[in-house]
This record gives C-alpha cells, sequence and structure tokens, in this order.
C-alpha cells in the first residue's frame, strides 16, 4: 500500500519565519522514506473545524512550486482546491505549469468549495451547491480540452473561454492525474466515475466499502474503468505513529476492500519529524500490504 503526507497546519514555532525551512524538511523527509504523495490544502484561511480563519495559511500552488524545487520524486497537489478559487483556465495553466517545473509530477486536485466565510471575507463569489458542482464539472472539462489538443473555444453555462490555448503542454501524458475529492454518492463520485483517474475517500473505514460499491456502479453506468481510478483514503482515526499496530489493522481492512493509497497530516509542532518516526516504525510494514486485486 501506498502512502502520502498532507502538510496543513501553518502554525509551526517561530513563524512565519519558520514555515519555509520545515515546510522543506518535512517534503524532503517524505520523499526520503518513501511517501507517494506531498499535499498542500487550498485555502484562503485556515479551517474554523481544524483551528481558527485568524491562524496562518499559504496560497496552496505557490506553497507547492516551492516544494517542487526541493524534491525529485514525490507527487505534488492540492488536496483540493475548491472550484470557486481560481477560473477553471487560470487553474489549468497553473496545474500545467507545476507539471512542467516539477518534471511530470503534478495532479489536479478539485472539489466543490464549502468554506464560505473565506469567500465573503475575500469577496469572492459562493453560490449555492448545486451551481458549483455544475461549475466544478464544467471546470474539469475546461483542464481537460486545455489538455488536449482543442485550443478551440468553451462554451458552458458558467464559464466562457474564447481559445483554450495552453502551452507548453504538461509533460505527462495524456494529462496530469485529475482527482475528485469527497464522497458524496450522487454528484461527486459520478464525476469521479466520469473524469478522474483518482478519488479521496474521506469516510470511516466502515463506510469505506459502501463507497467504494457506489463508485464501481457509476463507472459501470457511464462505461469506464474502475480499476484504473487509485482509490485513496484521509488517514483515519488511528495516529499511525502512536499506534502503528491498530493503526495497520485499519491498513489491512482498507486494502481488503481496494484501497491503495492512505494520506496522512504531517503533526506539528514538528512535521518533518513525524513523518521520519512514521517512517521508522509503519512505512515498511504498511508498504508490504497488498491492497485486494479486482
Amino acid at each position: 500500500m501506498r502512502f502520502g503526507f498532507h502538510f496543513m497546519d501553518f502554525n509551526i514555532p517561530g513563524e512565519p519565519q519558520a514555515i519555509a525551512p520545515v515546510l522543506r524538511d518535512t517534503a524532503v523527509a517524505a520523499e526520503e522514506v518513501g511517501g507517494s504523495w506531498f499535499t498542500v490544502m487550498d485555502h484562503y484561511f485556515q479551517m474554523e473545524r481544524f483551528r481558527t480563519a485568524l491562524d496562518p495559511m499559504l496560497e496552496g500552488y505557490t506553497t507547492l512550486g516551492f516544494v517542487a524545487g526541493v524534491t525529485s520524486r514525490i507527487k505534488l497537489g492540492t488536496v483540493v482546491t475548491g472550484v470557486t478559487y481560481r477560473h477553471p483556465g487560470l487553474l489549468a495553466k497553473i496545474a500545467t505549469t507545476l507539471d512542467v517545473l516539477s518534471e511530470g509530477r503534478a495532479f489536479l486536485g478539485i472539489g466543490a468549495a464549502w468554506y464560505e466565510r473565506e469567500h465573503l471575507a475575500l469577496g469572492v463569489p459562493f453560490p449555492e451547491l448545486k451551481v458549483r458542482f455544475e461549475m466544478l464539472e464544467e471546470a474539469v472539462r475546461i483542464a481537460l480540452q486545455m489538455w488536449s489538443d482543442d485550443d478551440g473555444p468553451y462554451e458552458g453555462t458558467h464559464y466562457r473561454l474564447a481559445e483554450t490555448i495552453n502551452r507548453p503542454a504538461p509533460i505527462q501524458t495524456p494529462h496530469p492525474p485529475i482527482v475528485i475529492g469527497g464522497a458524496g454518492e450522487r454528484k461527486t463520485l459520478r464525476m469521479v466515475a466520469q473524469y478522474a483517474q483518482g478519488c479521496n475517500l474521506i469516510a470511516a473505514v466502515d463506510e469505506v466499502e459502501h463507497k467504494l460499491q457506489v463508485l464501481r456502479e457509476h463507472c459501470d453506468r457511464v462505461g469506464t474503468d474502475y480499476d484504473a481510478i487509485e482509490k485513496t483514503t484521509q488517514g483515519g482515526a488511528t495516529d499511525p505513529v502512536a499506534d502503528p499496530d491498530a493503526f495497520l489493522r485499519d491498513a489491512e481492512r482498507l486494502a481488503a476492500l481496494g484501497i491503495e493509497h492512505v494520506h496522512f497530516r504531517a503533526v506539528t509542532p514538528d512535521p518533518a519529524g513525524w513523518v521520519r518516526q512514521f517512517g521508522d516504525t509503519v512505512a515498511e510494514r504498511l508498504t508490504a500490504i497488498e491492497p485486494a486485486k479486482p
């Protein structure tokens, strides 16, 4: 089973001066212990469900550009970009730039957005959920068109582009993987089935089997390959460093369901140290677990 790390807490002792060296050390450690992903949140403000809106938060893609310069193997992306944060043509250009400058290590993580306060605070429109899902689907279609040979217009309900020119092209072919965040059964997982190369399930172990079955049914309906989608889940309730044995039991259950990749928050105040502890205590045993074959 593969694993990755999520850098979501910039409340580092000595910030703001300490943020860059701690971020660098954590990304380097993640690569050294065999991580397959290094991700950041894409928010204007820190999440109130985690800390407060007044805690530090960096812009996601600038942060990933910095990380690209200090790593060489690990995949880079946001988990996930809200569709409302950037015009989709600009977002596709940004993701392409990250792919080129990381030499083919970017993925596009995207979702429908939810954090109303940051939108209202900075004057960014925050339409109703139904509209945000419509915007999400159009944004994915725009990215796919910009990553194709079609430089022509895009005409949608929410976005209209006169030309979808995108040069240079991304290094990865046919394009950087698309990872759609969330586990909504009617809309989100249907879009994963139709467009994505990865999903990011935030669900308890006991819920994962049902979510994957829903995804499989959507794949069958739209005629896509369920097996080609990377199945990823966010860590879980058990701290893998504090209780490796309990965590690995959960990981074995997830692998038996077909989960291929688990993703963990790098824990502050010493996220690089936490990642190295993970490498020393968990990584080898985790990578020995084989996800179930279809």
